[in-house]
């Protein structure tokens, strides 16, 4: 006859034999568990990942090469690009991409919204005539049917991602899918060749009195005024202000544009100085040596820059907001003066005819001093250009005038930037 202690630990015995029984079946199917889901996982990332370049590629080719108009391709390239994309060696799938209401789908962005709607319009609109807040508004009446995104969705469901040891509790395969928008901005960072003079513009010199980018009203840059001046695209630490000499901006003067990137955010050097310069510029850039005015603007893309307290300043302080397009339409070299004194020679005449974008055509004569200064009065109200103070812009030496370019432009640039007009080329995933 057994004691009951004997008996005890007999029991006891068997308890734990259960008990580790019980636990091995609980560790076993928690690993099958852990290899599934980490099975999933994978997929998931590569369907994600099949979505992310699809929508990517889709929206780098949202608009025709000059952005005249919205690419009806744009939908089968973000197509063709997820189906070289493959999960577990297997084409993902992407149902409809051709009627803009199915996988792949053309439409507009909203960040205050937080949404994406279709739309299949092909037209292009120049977001230089719309405030930012407009365009970001979901209603196409409001944006003007802004296009800037592309959705793509991707999926694993006629052949599902199979399940392994999750067959056990009837799961047999799942079916996934994933989803991406890319979004195109405004230009912020400017690749090589895309701002086409070192000429830098304060952004706050752009803006009504909202606070809103006015491409609708002239502008000058010069010396006095404050509001832009030479920049020699040098990003590095201390603004490059080797590089801001006359030798080191000179050489870029109708050169080709910037031969660096330039990074949206980053101080960038400047100089609002060197009167030289502004002589080569107008000699070789504006009239070609012909040392004839030209009757029609320097159309040119240039980089906008955070000025501090509102002033083009030389210290080297600008940050890089985006990119604007201008028309140039008229600049004065050292020779002008403001009071019209010495008629008879081209750099110190008024402009007698000029036709710009947008605008009907100026022309004007003069035989003296008198009439040269109205010449000069009805250009500035005919373009209405004006200083930094909302005036009529005065006729001033080393001066740029210009007007912001209205029209659509052709994209350009790193989404990231502040809305001057320029939408950008590379896009950025929203979604």
């Amino acid at each position: 006859m057994f004691k009951y202690s004997e008996l005890f630990k007999k029991k006891q015995k068997g308890a734990v034999v259960v008990l580790v029984a019980i636990l091995l079946i609980v560790f076993l199917g928690m690993a099958a568990l852990a290899i599934d889901v980490y099975h999933l996982f994978v997929v998931r990332n590569e369907l994600q990942n099949a979505a992310d370049a699809a929508a990517l590629a889709g929206a780098r080719e949202l608009y025709l090469d000059d952005g005249s108009a919205i690419n009806p391709n744009a939908n089968t390239i973000a197509y063709n690009t997820a189906l070289q994309n493959l999960s577990e060696k297997i084409a993902v799938e992407v149902n409809d991409y051709s009627s803009n209401s199915g996988d792949v789908q053309r439409g507009h962005w909203s960040f205050s919204a937080e949404r994406f709607d279709a739309n299949d319009s092909l037209s292009a609109i120049a977001i230089g005539n719309y405030t930012t807040e407009d365009l970001d508004n979901p209603d196409p009446s409001i944006n003007g049917g802004f296009i800037n995104a592309v959705k793509v969705v991707v999926r694993r469901q006629d052949k599902p991602a199979a399940s392994f040891f999750a067959q056990i509790f009837g799961f047999e395969n799942f079916g996934m899918t994933a989803e991406a928008v890319a979004f195109l901005g405004f230009a912020g960072s400017l690749p090589p060749g895309t701002v086409d003079e070192p000429i830098a513009i304060c952004e706050d010199y752009l803006k009504d009195g909202d606070g809103n980018y006015s491409c609708n009203m002239g502008r000058m840059i010069s010396e006095s005024e404050e509001t832009g001046g030479w920049t020699n695209f040098d990003q590095t630490e201390g603004c490059g202000n080797v590089g801001t000499s006359q030798n080191g901006i000179g050489g870029l003067l109708c050169s080709g544009g910037n031969p660096v990137e330039i990074i949206f955010g980053k101080e960038i050097g400047t100089n609002n100085g060197m009167t030289n310069l502004l002589s080569d510029f107008y000699d070789n850039c504006w009239t070609d040596g012909s040392n004839n005015p030209p009757t029609a603007p320097l159309n040119v893309t240039l980089p906008v820059v955070e000025c501090e307290d509102g002033t083009f300043d030389q210290s080297c302080v600008e940050k890089v907001v985006g990119a604007v397009n201008v028309d140039i339409i008229w600049i004065n070299t050292n020779n002008a003066s403001e009071n019209f004194g010495n008629v008879g020679k081209n750099k110190e005449n008024p402009p007698t005819y000029m036709v710009a974008p947008g605008h009907e055509p100026f022309s004007c004569s003069y035989t003296d001093a008198q009439t040269a200064e109205v010449c000069w009065n009805n250009f500035v109200n005919h373009f209405d250009i004006k200083d930094r103070d909302g005036n009529p812009a005065p006729y001033l030496t080393q001066s740029i005038y210009f007007l912001p370019n209205c029209e659509v432009h052709k994209p350009t640039g790193i989404t990231g930037g502040v809305n001057y007009g320029v939408l950008s080329e590379f896009p950025a995933l929203v979604d």
